[in-house]
Parts: structure tokens; sequence; C-alpha cells
């Protein structure tokens, strides 16, 4: 041997190296979720980048993996043990789903750890390990095609929830992102574990969390399997969220029905529980037939026999179905049954005060709403019954109460999209019947339109419970030239169809306050965005301000088309007076007499005519008339002060 073939030996690591990246190359080929994606050059803790595959298209969802390999011997549970810095662990952890892979030489397998299960396995070990330079991991399971495949799924779910919220906030004006932020789901990190998850999933179902196993579903069915006994909970929840209206996946809840059917001769189930909950899942989905009959077939049961309270919640569910299938009185009686095996049973109390409103007996609507108490998961219909004691208080006359539940609602509205547009519902029916009801209205409106700025139903309501305070002799705190600037500020948002009537009650406004030229004004703009009944009004402005040969035209509109009534035509009577129209004058006094013989100023201004025209006894005819009629008016004190002459007797009169 020469000197020259004196060469520098292979280190043994290299070779095992070289064989776990081949052994975890060919495992990603073989399960076609991965690809290699790059091979760190600097290796601080991360020997390659693999990416998630989904049906033949890159996803840029990564994973970031250690590769180790040992020729150790297994352990006598049957893992293998390999040691790492504790500083490579914290390393791993800076991203989702990280794991350590193992090549065993001797046994020819490819084992791994999730980094979360390390961390895991040191927090519950009882030891102080935080100061520790290396740590051991253990490898039981095995990295086969199907756990990669499973991996897989659960990251490139992980990545497309993170991506959509994400862009949410992105496309969203700087002012929504607050709001956005209050109304989204915080992100579920659903180990890989599987029997972690499972025991995840069941405490996130007890506690009600069924918005957060909805954006989890995808991790958890990549974990658990969609078939899976374990997976149940996600099931269950979506239903929840279906009954409830608020479930965005049909096709979880068809596949749920398929899921619990399958399980109803398995004999690991009461087969109550299941047609239960299958008759949820058809209610969900608006099928209430075949609710109906999956709520039948459950209190068929013979097991439920000592089970009130599951008996109770299976009456009032079937009491619904039926309900919607249009048969009231009878889902009636399946709620007062329901009570009856299960007193307390919120939604029963519910069901019977929704149906008590409906026939109008507020009262015992209310009783019941009083009774109702739900569960903490089930917030959601908490407020959904604060709601309707909103409704109902307004219609006992109670607006004091009801505006302490809209108060209270309100804390709620950032998660419950429905709250605000049903309380201004509220608040725009009953918020102008009383002074109160209307000053606290005023409250509300302006809080809605902080919020809803562009709105232009709640502008015009903050409008109009000003304007009904006002009228009826409520101090609004603020002068017509206030009120004027704060109007107008308003009108910018309102819409065409609304803006008219309020043109014409800001005017009244001004026409009590004998300011003729801002009611013009405002008469004015009523008049030309709808025109119509809206010309008696500006006819009358006009009429005050001497512009007769405006007025007239419009007032004769009125009289003889869109309003025809005593008030129309004596307008039009002092155009033609005024103009000198003396004839066309006593006829339309005279219309509006006929229409209303108690028109005092009609029968005063008629004799006036007559007298102007020298015709002095029918003037004095119609004043005696008046005089007589109208006792106690200033015209006939003026009359008898200043022409006491015309009370003459009747021969005097004929002379």
């Amino acid at each position: 041997m020469s000197h020259f073939d004196d060469l520098p030996m292979r280190d043994k690591n290299h070779a095992t190296e070289e064989k776990a990246a081949t052994a975890f190359q060919n495992r990603l080929m073989e399960s076609k979720a991965f690809i290699l994606q790059i091979a760190d050059r600097k290796d601080y803790g991360t020997d390659c980048q693999i990416e998630v595959v989904d049906q033949g298209r890159a996803t840029n969802a990564r994973v970031h993996v250690q590769l180790k390999g040992t020729e150790r011997p297994v352990n006598a549970d049957g893992s293998v043990s390999v040691e790492i810095s504790r500083a490579n662990l914290n390393y791993l952890l800076a991203q989702d789903y990280s794991f350590y892979a193992c090549y065993h030489v001797p046994t020819g397998s490819l084992r791994f750890c999730m980094a979360d299960s390390v961390l895991r396995q040191y927090e519950h070990s009882g030891k102080t390990w935080t100061d520790q330079k290396t740590l051991t991991v253990s490898f039981v399971e095995e990295l086969d095609a199907d756990s990669l495949r499973s991996l897989a799924r659960l990251v490139r779910s992980g990545t497309t929830w993170s991506r959509d919220h994400r862009i949410t906030q992105v496309v969203a004006e700087a002012a929504e992102v607050p709001s956005l932020l209050r109304r989204s789901q915080t992100e579920l990190y659903v180990p890989a574990d599987r029997k972690l998850a499972s025991q995840l999933l069941e405490q996130l179902y007890e506690q009600g969390a069924d918005d957060a196993i909805s954006s989890g579903f995808e991790k958890f069915a990549a974990i658990l399997g969609a078939t899976d006994d374990a997976i149940g909970p996600c099931y269950m929840a979506e239903i929840n969220l279906g009954m409830a209206g608020r479930s965005k996946f049909v096709e979880r809840i068809e596949a749920a029905i398929t899921h619990f059917r399958a399980k109803i001769d398995s004999g690991r189930y009461l087969p109550a529980s299941l047609y239960y909950t299958i008759g949820n899942a058809f209610s969900a989905l608006g099928n209430e037939e075949q609710a109906k009959l999956s709520y039948e077939a459950a209190l068929a049961d013979p097991e439920i026999a000592g089970m009130p309270d599951f008996s109770g919640q299976v009456l009032k569910n079937l009491g619904t179905s039926i309900e919607h299938l249009g048969n009231q009185e009878e889902a009636v009686r399946c709620y007062l049954d329901a009570l009856s095996l299960c007193p307390e049973l919120p939604e029963a109390h519910n069901a019977l005060g929704n149906y008590y409103i409906r026939t109008g007996d507020y009262e015992r609507a209310l009783d019941h709403f009083d009774r109702v108490v739900f569960s903490e998961r089930e917030l959601g219909k908490i407020s959904s019954v604060a709601g309707w004691r909103v409704n109902i208080l307004f219609n006992l006359d109670d607006g004091r109460a009801a505006f302490r539940e809209i108060n209270a609602l309100l804390s709620e509205a950032d998660s419950e999209p429905w709250i605000w547009p049903w309380c201004a519902q509220q608040v725009a029916s009953f918020g102008r019947t009383t002074a109160y009801n209307a000053r606290q209205a005023l409250s509300f409106w302006q809080r809605y339109i902080a919020i809803h700025q562009d709105d232009s139903r709640g502008r015009r309501e903050l409008l109009l419970a000003t304007f009904f305070l006002r009228n009826n002799g409520q101090n609004v705190e603020k002068t017509y030239a206030e009120f004027r600037e704060e109007f107008d500020l308003h009108m910018l948002h309102i819409e065409e169809d609304d803006a008219a009537f309020l043109w014409d009650r800001l005017g009244h406004w001004a026409q009590d306050n004998n300011d003729w030229i801002e009611a013009e004004r405002c008469f004015r703009k009523a008049f030309e965005l709808q025109g119509g009944h809206y010309g008696y009004c500006l006819g009358t402005a006009l009429n005050f301000l001497g512009r007769y040969d405006e007025s007239l035209p419009i007032l004769i509109k009125q009289a003889q088309e869109l309003q025809p009534d005593a008030m129309s035509w004596f307008q039009t009577a002092v155009a033609y007076e005024k103009l000198d129209m003396p004839d066309e004058a006593i006829r339309a006094y005279q219309k509006a007499l006929a229409m209303n013989p108690a028109y005092d100023l009609a029968m005063f201004n008629l004799g006036g005519i007559f007298w102007n025209r020298g015709d002095n006894l029918k003037a004095t005819q119609i004043w005696v008339a008046a005089a007589e009629r109208f006792p106690d008016h200033e015209l006939t004190s003026k009359l008898r002060r200043e022409m006491p002459f015309i009370f003459s007797s009747g021969d005097d009169l004929e002379e």
C-alpha cells in the first residue's frame, strides 16, 4: 500500500445520516403528501423543510424537520432514544408542527416525534429541565405514509386558516380592523398527537366552544379521521351551530347524519341519543319532516323511560319541528309535555315565550322568558331571549325596562351581529310612543350612528325623535339655529325617500317661530323632493310671505287633486282674494265651509269679501251667523266693537 493511499476515514455518522436522509426522502415520496423543499445550508436546528402537496399543487405550507440517525439498541419499552440540545428544541418550536425524524439503522425503521410533544413531556415531568443543556427524545411512532398524510392535512388546514384571517385584515379599512378582531375566532392549535387531540376536542365540546371546534374541524379530522368515533363532538358542534343558523358548512352536517346513522346498530351508544342527534342535524338542514321522524324514533326507545331531562329535550325539539311544519297547537302541547318532565327546561320556556309573543299575550310571554336560564355554552340563546324581552317590554309600555335590556344587549353586539339591527328595529317602532322613550331613543341613535355612520335610518330616526320631543312640549336643549346646523349634517346621509318628510318637519318648527322665510325654504325642499301633499305647506308659507302669484297654482292643485280638504280650499281662497279675484275667492271659501262648517276664519273672510264688494247685506248676514256660531271668537268681539250696527234688528237690516 502506497503512502498515497493513506486517506481520511469516512465518519461512521456520515453513513448513518445518509441512510436516514434516504429513508426519509423515500417515505416522503411514498406519501405523496410532502416534497423535500429545502436542505438548510446553515443548520441551527433544522435539517430541512418539507412542503405540503395538495392534489399535485405546491402550497407553501412548510414544516421544519430535524433528521437523526442512530445505531443504538432499542429501549426495553421498544422506543429509540436520541439526545438533542435544548437550544435545538427551542429553535424548532418557533414553527408549527416541527418534528424530529429518526432512522434506526439496526431495524431499518423511520420514526418521528413532534417538537411540541417533547416540550409537553418535559413540562409534565415534574422536573426542573429548563437549565439542562441536553434533552432526550424518545421515538415510538412509525413515520409511515399515513402519518405524513395526516400531518399534511393538519398543516394545510392551519396555514389556510391563518392566511384567510390575515387576508381579511389586510383588505379591511383600518377603522374596521378593531371590530374584526373582536369578532374573530382565536386560531386553535390542534396537537398532532391523536390522544391529546381527542382529549382537547372533548373538553372544548363540554365547555360549549362550538365556534372554536368548527374553526378547527379540518385539523381534528386530519388527526382523528372523519369517520372515527372520536370525531363525533366535531359533528355535534357543527349541528349546534346549524340549529342556531350560524354554520357555514352544510356538507359537514350532512356528513354528520351518515356518521351517526352508522353507529345506531353498533351497540356502543344509546340509540335514542343517536336519533336525537340525527334529528337535530335534519332540523339544522331545514328538513323538519325527517327531523320529526328521528325525534319520534328517539322517544320510542324504551331505554329513555327513566331519563326525564333527556326526554323533555327531545319533546321540545320535536315540538319545534312540528311548529315549522305548520301545526302550532300540537307544537305547544309538546312544549308543555316537555315542561311536565323537566319544569325548568329553558328551551321549552323559550319556545312558549315566542308562541305567546305571536299571539299577543305579552304577560305570559314575559313570564316564560323570565324562567329561561341557559347554560354557558348557549350565550347566543341568552342574548336572543333578551332581544325578545325588549319587544315584550315595549309592548307592555315599560320603556324604562326595555331600554335597560337594550343597553345590556349592546355590550354583546360585537360578537352577535344581529343585535344592532334588532335593537334598531325595536327603537324605530317604539322610540316615539312616549316622551321617555324618545329621550332614550336619542341616546340610542347617537350610539348607533357612531358605529353605522352612513346608515340613513339611524340619522332619520334621531331627527324624528327630536321632532317628537319638541312637538310634545319637551325641551330639546337646542335653538332652531343649533338644530338646523346638526340637521344639515345628518341630511348628507339621508336617503331621498326619507328627506322630504324631515324637511317638512323642520319647516313646521320654523313656522312655529313665525319665521316664514325659513319655513318656505324647508317646505320648498320637501316639495321639490316629492311634491304631492307637501305643496300645501309651501303654498301656505308663500301666502304668509305675500307671494300669492307663486302660491296660487300650487294651492289650486292641492285643493282640486292632491288634498281636497277645507284647509287647502281656504288657503286657495286667500290667494285668490289677495290677487283681487273675489269671485274665485268666494267659491273657494264656500267649498271650505261646505267641507267644514266650523271653519271660523273661512266664514269671517267670506263676509269680508262681500263687504269689500259693497254687498253689505250679504256680508252682514254671514257675519251675524258667524257671531252666533262662534260667540267667543276674537273676530266676533272685533265686529261687535267696531261694527255694532250690523247686529241691529232684522227690519233694520232689510232697510
